[in-house]
Order: structure tokens, then sequence, then C-alpha cells
């Protein structure tokens, strides 16, 4: 039996140049971190005392005797691309899905993680990456970017840069004191809507590309800036929530699908409250919201947003990993096994 604890990212600068449409041509970087809510995946080969070989339990319940008829699309490339038989499958996770963090991609990296171990095989951070970056964008043709697939797989505050040639994982360099501060002055809302990441992509992909790409250097741009306020310490952290309203107010601009007037009044009140910045999480829509505010002003915020569920976090460092190994043995029934 083999299960992997996978961590959601935190987005904050950058998103959206991470697209290889806009990354092959003019290079891409994000800045994210992942945090202390995880998604688990439980594996082990299923006993030969039923009807159905598969078994697979996430949001539905699914038992199949060929690949081929699995439903979930993702489950169902994942065990043909690595020549999975005969499993169960458990899924489990502390937040809801189609919330803004990554979560697909997650269950895609923490999935793949939990194949390679019950195969017995050591998969190392970059592979996991980009085995699931090829699962969800080309083998399940889902439209978005590459960086939540990298962050779950290598975990802790990076910037991931991205150009024709793939992409380089960099670790922000910051001291333990300024990472806690930047934490405590973090708030993370949910709102209550969820969506498909992949539709809001392709809804924000219609309109002019060149204006649409002059934002996205931009934002790009915001990259430095934000990591210089994070490893300078003589810079005030406070410019970080400032360079935080800013990206959102170009992100905002960049598709259709990014807000919505609900979460806009959201996002208002959260200023009037105190906040200096913030931005929804993710590719838009809905899901989580994130503010900036000092320590002194959490209590108005609170209460100006008192009918959204307030969730605590800290940031965490390990990435994808095993947490449970029992080594199974385990013949094909190719192998004369009934």
């Amino acid at each position: 039996m083999i299960i992997t604890k996978t961590p959601f990212r935190m987005s904050f600068f950058g998103g959206g140049t991470d697209i290889p449409d806009f990354f092959m041509e003019n290079g891409g970087a994000v800045l994210s971190t992942t945090f202390d809510k995880y998604c688990y995946v439980n594996v082990r080969h299923l006993p030969r005392f039923f009807e159905y070989s598969t078994e697979l339990s996430y949001s539905k319940t699914e038992r199949v005797t060929c690949n081929d008829d699995i439903r979930h699309p993702m489950i169902r490339n994942a065990m043909n691309m690595l020549d999975m038989q005969e499993i169960r499958l458990t899924y489990e996770a502390d937040l809801p899905a189609r919330s803004g963090l990554g979560t697909s991609s997650s269950f895609a990296v923490g999935m793949l993680n939990a194949f390679y171990a019950l195969k017995g095989k050591y998969a190392d951070k970059k592979e996991l990456a980009d085995e699931a970056i090829y699962l969800e964008r080309v083998l399940c043709r889902e439209a978005g970017g590459w960086q939540d697939q990298i962050a779950a797989s290598y975990g802790s505050f990076n910037r991931i840069d991205f150009n024709c040639d793939g992409f380089e994982v960099f670790p922000v360099i910051i001291s333990p004191e300024r990472k806690k501060q930047l934490n405590q002055n973090l708030m993370m809302f949910f709102t209550g809507f969820t969506r498909f990441s992949s539709e809001v992509q392709k809804v924000n992909a219609i309109g002019d590309k060149l204006e649409k790409h002059a934002m996205l250097k931009e934002m790009k741009e915001l990259v430095n800036d934000a990591e210089k306020v994070l490893t300078d310490k003589d810079t005030d952290l406070n410019e970080f929530g400032r360079l935080l309203d800013y990206t959102w107010g170009l992100k905002k601009k960049v598709g259709s699908a990014v807000s919505t007037d609900t979460i806009d009044n959201l996002y208002r009140r959260g200023i009037e409250a105190g906040a200096l910045g913030g931005k929804l999480l993710g590719a838009g829509g809905g899901g989580f919201l994130i503010f900036y505010i000092e320590p002194d002003k959490q209590d108005r915020l609170r209460s100006a947003m008192e009918n959204l569920m307030y969730i605590p976090f800290a940031f965490e460092n390990g990435g994808t990993r095993v947490i449970h190994y029992t080594p199974e043995l385990y013949s094909p029934r190719s192998e004369g096994n009934a």
C-alpha cells in the first residue's frame, strides 16, 4: 500500500506567463509557494475477489474491468501511461477541487508519485513535474500553464522561470523571520465559488493577443520586483502587498473570466478594511481570495468578510512525498494468475 501527501500551491505573481503560447516566445516567471493543505492518494493492488479489477474512489466511485472504461480522464490516462493494472485508488483532500489552488495538478503529481512507488520505482521532482504536465496538458488536453505541477512536485517558496527549453526552479532566499512575517500578514478566504481552470483559461484566451502579451510581460517583470522585496531585508515588506494590488489590477485586464462583480465587491471591501493588496488565487472566476494586511487590522478584515470562510495556513517546504510505503507482491494476470 502507498499513500502520498501533496501540497496545494499559492501563486502570487506571474500567473499566465507560465502558459507555453506565451513563454515559448517571451519567457515566463512566477513566484509561488506551497502551504499546509494537502491532497492524499492511497493506492494498492486490488485483491482478485471481485467482479471488477479496478476500484476508484474520489468524488465518485468507479468499478471497472478495463482501464479504458474509467470515466475520470486523468486517472485513465495516467494508468495507461504507466501501465497500471488492478488497483484500488482513493483520493482525499483538505480543500475543495476547482478552487484556484492547483488541486487537479496536485492530484496528478501525487497519483503519479504513488504509481511509481507501487511499482517499486523512484521518480524525482523534475520527472514528476514533467510527467504531470504531459498528463494534464497533452494526454487530457486541458488548457493551462505549467506552474501548478511544478509547485506541487517541488514544494516550498520558489521562483520558477520558463523558456523554450522548459523550466528552472529557484528557491527564494528569505530569512525565517521575514518569511514568518509574510505568512502572518496574509489572510485567505473561501468565496464559495468553484470552477474548472481549463474553462476559465479558454475564455481568457479570447481577445487581442498583442494587448494581452503586453500585460503579461509587465506581470512577468513584477516577479523580479516582488522577489527583491522578499530577499532585501532593507525593503519594507508592505511593498509586497502593494505589488499584489497592482498585479491583480493587471490580471483582471488579461481576461473577462478572471473576476466577477461579486469578487470585485469582496476585494473592495478588503481594501477598505485596511488590506494593502490581494488577489484571487488561480485562473479566476472564484475560489480563494488572499489579502495582505498587517496584524493590527486583521480583525476588521474578518468582520468585512464575515460571510466567507477564513482559512488559516502556514507555508510548507516538502512538496509531494510518500508518507506510507508497504511493498506488495504482484504478478500480472498474464503470468498465469486467475
